[in-house]
Parts: C-alpha cells; sequence; structure tokens
C-alpha cells in the first residue's frame, strides 16, 4: 500500500511480503525491513524518502522507488536493491512516476498511471506491456503463486469494473464488473483463486471467483459510506475462511466466509432457490460481520493482512473448529506509525473476541 499523495503522515509506504512473514515501510527519512512475527527491525537504509519499497519473500531483494524529494530518489526509477551488500543490483528508469510494484520469484511487474511493464525477475527481459485504463492511485493486487498468478487493477474509472491479467501466461484472463462506483480497495487470494473488492462507496465488500469471473459473496460494512483503506484475505488453500478490511473510520472489519459458505450451501437446495432471483438471494445472504472499533485513529491509513492462520487438528473446513483456529494474528500497520497485533477468536456460536498481543513505534525502533 502506497500513498502517493505524500501527506504529513510520518510514514509513506507500507507492504507485507509474499507469505506475509515481513514487512517494509518507506518514511520521508528512508526504509525499514522488520520480522512480523517477531516485531524484530532486520534492516534500515536512512538515505531519504521512498514512496515504494517491496520485499522479495523473505530473500536480501528490495525493490523500492524515491518519493522525489532527493535529487537522487527519484519516483521514476526503480532500482534493485541487495540489502546484504547494501549495492544496487540493477536500475530501471521511466518516463513517468512508478505508482506500484510487484514481485514473485518468476515475474517483476511495474505499475505506472496507464501502462504496465512485465519483466522476467532473473534477466529482467521486458515480456509485456500493458496499456491500462488511467489508474493515478497506482490501484492493484497480485497473487503471488506461481499456479494462480494475477494481476488485478481498475478497468474503469467511473464505474467499478476490474481487469484481471495472467501473469505468467501474458494474457487477459476477464474482466469483473463489480461495482456501480469506482474502485477503492482489491484483494486477491495467495492462490488467484478468489478476489474482494470495495468501492469508493464502501458500503459493501463483494468476493469474487476469479476462475469463473463471477460474484460469489456479498457482505454489508455498514450504511453509511466509508473508504475502505485495505483488504486481506486469510491463506488458504482453497476458498479462504476469512476477509479482513480496514477503512477510514479506525475500525477492523471481519467477515466469516466459511461459515457463510456452509449456510449457503445448505440453502441451495432448498425450495426457495429455484424460486427467488439470484440478485435478491444474494441479499439474503448474512453478514457474518465482527467490527473492531477504534484500532486505528480515525482518518489514519492503515494496511491489514492476517497471519499465522492454523486450522485445528481434524477440523473440517467448513466447521465452526476451523474458525475458531491456533495462532490466528491480525495484523496492522498504520501511517502513523505503529505496528499492531491482535489474536482473534469465534467460537461455534460465531461471537467473536479480540485481544491486543502487541503495538510499537515503527519509527523509533531499533535494529
Amino acid at each position: 500500500m502506497a500513498n502517493h499523495s505524500f501527506s504529513s503522515s510520518p510514514i509513506i509506504c507500507a507492504s507485507f511480503n509474499q507469505d506475509n512473514r515481513g514487512f517494509a515501510i518507506g518514511s520521508r527519512d528512508g526504509l525499514r525491513i522488520f520480522d512480523a512475527e517477531t516485531g524484530r527491525l532486520c534492516y534500515e537504509r536512512a538515505v531519504g524518502a521512498f514512496s515504494i519499497v517491496e520485499m522479495l519473500f523473505s530473500t536480501s531483494l528490495l525493490a523500492i522507488v524515491g518519493a522525489g524529494e532527493q535529487p537522487l530518489l527519484s519516483p521514476r526509477r526503480l532500482c534493485l536493491f541487495n540489502t546484504d551488500t547494501g549495492a544496487a543490483l540493477r536500475e530501471l528508469n521511466f518516463l513517468t512516476s512508478i505508482l506500484a510494484v510487484r514481485m514473485n520469484k518468476k515475474r517483476l511487474i511495474v505499475l505506472l498511471q496507464d501502462k504496465i511493464y512485465i519483466y522476467d525477475l532473473n534477466s529482467l527481459t521486458i515480456l509485456n506491456t500493458v496499456d491500462t485504463a488511467p489508474n493515478t492511485k497506482g490501484l492493484c493486487a497480485f497473487s503471488p503463486s506461481l499456479d494462480g498468478c494475477y494481476l488485478a487493477i481498475p478497468a474503469s474509472t467511473t464505474e467499478g469494473s476490474v481487469l484481471v491479467y495472467n501473469v505468467m501466461e501474458l494474457h487477459s484472463h476477464c474482466e469483473i464488473h463489480a461495482h456501480r462506483s469506482p474502485l477503492a480497495a482489491i484483494a486477491l487470494s495467495l492462490n488467484g483463486m478468489y478476489m474482494a473488492t470495495a468501492s469508493e462507496q464502501g458500503t459493501i465488500i463483494r468476493v469474487h471467483l476469479v476462475s469463473k469471473a463471477t460474484k460469489s459473496y456479498s457482505f454489508r460494512r455498514g450504511t453509511y459510506p466509508s473508504t475502505i483503506y485495505s483488504l486481506s484475505f486469510g491463506p488458504s488453500k482453497q476458498l479462504p475462511d476469512i476477509l479482513v478490511a480496514t477503512s477510514c473510520s479506525g475500525s477492523v472489519h471481519v467477515f466469516s466466509l466459511a461459515l457463510l459458505v456452509k449456510k449457503k450451501s445448505k440453502r441451495s437446495s432448498g425450495i426457495l432457490k429455484s424460486m427467488v432471483p439470484r440478485t435478491i438471494n444474494d441479499a439474503f445472504e448474512p453478514s457474518h460481520h465482527h467490527v473492531l472499533h477504534n484500532a486505528v485513529p480515525p482518518g489514519v491509513k492503515s494496511y491489514v493482512v492476517i497471519r499465522g492462520l492454523e486450522k485445528a487438528a481434524g477440523a473440517s473446513p467448513l466447521s465452526h473448529d476451523a474458525i475458531s483456529r491456533r495462532g490466528n494474528c491480525v495484523s496492522i500497520i498504520t501511517h502513523n506509525g505503529y505496528f499492531q497485533e491482535y489474536s482473534l477468536s469465534m467460537n461455534h456460536l460465531n461471537q467473536c473476541s479480540w485481544s491486543l498481543e502487541r503495538e510499537f513505534n515503527l519509527l523509533t525502533a531499533i535494529v
């Protein structure tokens, strides 16, 4: 998640790595790399402001882009940097500002306002360029799995359509019409099977099955409009059990996908299913929605992921036991400079409990 407006917030950008075991922040003073499981500061480089800092899993490779506040840190230059040697491996220059960078073990993706460049990561050979709808915020989502490696970007500036591009096979996979209003947030599950979207209204969050380009589930976040800052699926080989979101109200929202699937499968065999149109049937879906209020000061941008989801031994993927799990961590990075980690549990009655396990200042931590 990057903030290209560069407000007064001390943190300009924040991102977790591909397996959520580490995270990086960029500030006006430099960049910092943390171990998400221990909170330990692993690396820092204080040479100026960075607008993009992306990790490649837990390797020493970083993709970094300057914020333009120092002459040597241009927002049009991507630097592939080795933290072990402290040296640049390669630099790529572009005609306009770089708005987002994504990587996996095979691909490097560079997103500009109206164009995407796709490279082979090992040789840095350019494989394809894709013209896109204007995307001034650099909004995108990426699934790093080599088997389901997709990039999702806005397909329109006037409505909430999403272009899903197959990064490994280098072709457009589908276009999904998700919302009437323009998009504010997109997330892909780690395996690329599911995509979550929120529009600028922020009242409805939708989950789509990427392979069929269809909407599978809808959740109502609230009645009044709110800006959704981030969306994140829990890790899973199939359908993620949980979806989390943060908003400008300072709340963290949790949606229980597994319980919804179980109830929907029961309802699908009933008489009502054959009589009620699909659009109305969606409205009957229960939200399974839990909220942690005032987790973040209102108006402060935040970035959330779920880490360490491990099902209880012998639990069915759709059982209540699968939701009540060990080591269920919700990690939040706030743009006012803090890291928070909550343990989250839900019992067999679908009741949710939160516990703040740790919180620390990202800008004052020392190696």
